[in-house]
């Protein structure tokens, strides 16, 4: 069976492994979600990110807790593949006061909204994290 929404699945094991609050999740690799693993590990909200195997990658998502809470909070899937979602320059708002962030697929590759509007640059807008 082939999967419709990678990314959606990716967020939803996240999702699942902090509530059974496991050490890490495994997840098929793809460049968008090694990308997205890079900035969620820049911004903070998990620990680190490895690339496992030689033929079929998986990507390990190291996930951070703190006092015994999830660090992601709410994760909203935005852009979907049944309908997407463009945001120009001007229109990119910030998550909860610049608390969260959301994470855009621009031109320049995948960024967070903080770094889009510093650029000028608008795109799809994949998520919301908080």
């Amino acid at each position: 069976m082939s999967m419709q929404d990678p990314i959606s699945d990716m967020f939803t094991r996240i999702r699942n492994g902090q509530k059974a609050n496991k050490i890490f999740v495994n997840i098929p690799c793809s460049k968008v979600k090694i990308a997205i693993s890079k900035l969620l590990k820049d911004e903070g909200y998990i620990i680190d990110y490895k690339i496992l195997g030689e033929k079929k990658k998986i990507l390990t998502i190291y996930l951070k807790y703190f006092n015994n809470s999830p660090v992601i909070e709410k994760v909203i899937r935005i852009s979907k593949p049944s309908l997407r979602i463009y945001k120009k320059k001007n229109n990119i708002c910030s998550v909860i006061n610049g608390l969260g962030i959301a994470i855009i697929s621009t031109s320049k590759g995948i960024m967070t909204d903080k770094k889009a509007r510093k650029l000028g640059v608008g795109g799809e807008l994949i998520c919301h994290i908080s």
